[in-house]
């Protein structure tokens, strides 16, 4: 395998959802100048869900048009939107325009349902185009993907996004002639290292070296060497061309055209009942990862304190491309122990939900061993399930290119449902997250400015 060819599948990757994650970590910096406040990640939310139009798109015209679609000019398409998208924000994002008698950033909310589709749209091509490339890359493209979410963060850290000191203030209410004094505390948000128009620049030359990668993906004589796909995205072969393959990868079609195919999905190798169960697998692995776990991830960790919440905020996304690591090493297809790790990260996950719905009380709250379990219970979360994650790709990968199509198409599905779920439960549980949490699709991203504040 080449280690330039791995570099540029991460970097591909790496731009699959660079652009919403460093939204949501810049929010800290846009909310107090833009007339929609707190507010925004409400609205922001539903654009993502709206946003899910493209994938959608792309996966009815894959069903009942195969072929109509020429995947590399998709994939250069949406790429450069989101480029020239992150581009123009660094201008707009503080515009408003008057909609209805009320200032509205029209122009922040556009740009950013462009982004939305951008990054929902990817999860349906650049997944189905690693099929040309040798499998052990697709595992390199998900720890990309992964670092989609760590390095804008990071970023964010180094600008001092959400640094916040609390002032004490002294008001004075006068009540029917009675004075009374009343003592609290304001936050106030202390200025960044640098502006939101440089971190937005930021993304787009990130879109920009995304763009660079796929060029080379396509055209680098280095890369060409090592697709035996590309020519073939859905792996159909013409006459004369076994011939050039080599010794065993024509035993292995051999003896798959000796099997009997168990279904008509990819290559017969999976029946429709286990084709079923990978796939509820992956909609309920990413629905918890995505979005039900990280939508109360602040009521199960803030009660321990905050050192507690920046760990498992951090270790968590390091988490994610780690387990792309040990699944480069240790890959399985044993669909057996890919339930018991679900079963076994879904248990952790119901531990970390009982400790949100315990909140502000949860168990061992006053002790050390409190902290640990907590922390200790998202690193296990995030890793079982990235993992799980990573081998379904891999056994979608082996199925085609219509299986990988269908896996991003899931992975969307999912976390839409889990939004869907969660969004009703996390609001109505407290006032208060109609400004702060009524996010919950992204809400793994706005830990990350939290942490940014605890951490600075």
């Amino acid at each position: 395998m080449s280690f330039f060819t791995h570099i540029l599948a991460c970097l591909f990757g790496m731009g699959s959802w660079v652009s919403i994650n460093g939204l949501w970590v810049e929010l800290p910096l846009i909310v107090p100048q833009i007339p929609e406040g707190w507010y925004l990640p409400s609205y922001l939310s539903v654009l993502i869900q709206m946003a899910n139009v493209g994938p959608l798109f792309i996966t009815l015209m894959h069903r009942f048009r195969p072929g109509a679609l020429n995947e590399t000019v998709v994939i250069y398409v949406i790429i450069s939107l989101g480029m020239v998208a992150s581009f123009l924000l660094a201008f707009f994002w503080k515009e408003t325009l008057v909609v209805a008698g009320v200032p509205r950033s029209v122009a922040l909310l556009l740009l950013t349902f462009f982004l939305s589709t951008v990054d929902c749209t990817s999860s349906v091509t650049f997944l189905p185009f690693m099929m040309r490339l040798k499998p052990q890359y697709l595992t390199t493209y998900f720890v990309g993907e992964g670092v989609s979410g760590l390095l804008p963060a990071l970023v964010a850290l180094i600008q001092g996004v959400g640094v916040v000191h609390c002032n004490n203030c002294t008001r004075m209410i006068n009540d029917t002639g009675s004075v009374s004094v009343s003592y609290e505390l304001q936050a106030h948000y202390q200025p960044a290292n640098f502006s939101a128009r440089v971190f937005f620049f930021f993304l787009s030359a990130m879109m920009l070296v995304c763009l660079g990668a796929f060029i080379l993906l396509n055209c680098h004589p280095a890369v060409a060497r090592e697709c035996p796909n590309a020519h073939y995205p859905n792996r159909v072969l013409e006459k004369g061309e076994a011939a050039q393959m080599n010794p065993t990868e024509q035993k292995s079609m051999i003896k798959q055209s000796d099997i009997k195919p168990k279904s008509c999905f990819g290559t017969g190798t999976y029946s429709r009942i286990q084709v079923l169960y990978i796939f509820f697998i992956l909609a309920w692995v990413n629905g918890l990862t995505n979005v039900v776990l990280p939508s109360v991830q602040s009521y199960s960790c803030l009660p321990y304190g905050n050192s507690a919440y920046h760990l498992s905020a951090t270790m968590a996304a390091v988490s994610n491309p780690l387990a792309c690591f040990i699944a480069m090493f240790f890959p399985t297809r044993s669909l057996l122990l890919l339930g018991a790790l679900t079963v076994f990260g879904s248990g952790v996950g119901a531990y970390i939900m009982g400790m949100a719905v315990l909140s502000p009380c949860p168990l061992l709250v006053n002790e050390t061993s409190g902290t640990f379990l907590i922390v200790g219970s998202w690193i296990i979360f995030i890793l079982t399930l990235s993992y799980v994650k990573v081998i379904i790709g891999v056994i979608l990968r082996d199925e085609g290119h219509s299986a990988l199509v269908w896996c991003g198409a899931v992975v969307q599905l999912g976390s839409l449902m889990g939004a869907v779920t969660m969004f009703p439960l996390v609001c109505t549980s407290n006032e208060s997250c109609l400004t702060e949490r009524s996010w919950p699709l992204e809400a793994t991203y706005k830990t990350w400015w939290i942490c940014c504040s605890a951490a600075s």
